[in-house]
């Protein structure tokens, strides 16, 4: 089992290695096109009420996305794994996971909530708050829960905005 991290000493800790980073002047020739920022959260409006779907489609992209993430069709470029977490740790976690997984510019990635066996009722208490979350979050494309090789019904792989 690996050790759990404060995230509060992570943030120092980055924050005291990049004391030093100068941002790059901008290209003066105008050759670098940066894209456009992607607001953080959808308005609550789209995310809809009630239950929370197995897998999620943003509007106005393509649903043969959600066979690939099915099917495992996209290489999973980043995991974070939510066990042993509360439900407020789990959704600042996923937040956060998401914001560095498309700066990094993963286009897949795979988050694991479990499928809940160890916990009361023997159903997952992260599974739905994860996937509102994912459903409110702009930069998320897509999500489908995990090929059953990956965790099945436990993990849910989510496509990122480029």
């Amino acid at each position: 089992m690996s050790e759990r991290r404060n995230p509060e000493q992570d943030n120092e800790e980055f924050a005291r290695a990049m004391d030093d980073v100068v941002p790059l002047p901008p290209d003066p020739r105008g050759r670098v096109e940066r894209p456009p920022p992607v607001p953080s959260m959808r308005p609550t409006s789209e995310a809809s009420p009630g239950p929370v779907p197995d897998d999620y489609v943003a509007p106005g992209v393509d649903r043969r996305e959600i066979r690939k993430l099915r099917r495992g069709e996209h290489t999973v470029r980043c995991r974070l794994d939510l066990h042993g977490m509360t439900v407020g740790e789990a959704s600042r976690s996923v937040g956060q996971f998401i914001e560095n997984s498309r700066h990094a510019r993963h286009r897949c990635v795979c988050i694991i909530h479990g499928k809940g066996l160890n916990s009361a009722g023997g159903v997952s208490r992260l599974r739905e708050p994860v996937r509102e979350i994912l459903m409110r979050t702009a930069s998320v494309l897509a999500f489908a829960s995990a090929p059953s090789s990956d965790g099945g019904a436990g993990a849910v792989y989510v496509l990122l905005r480029r």
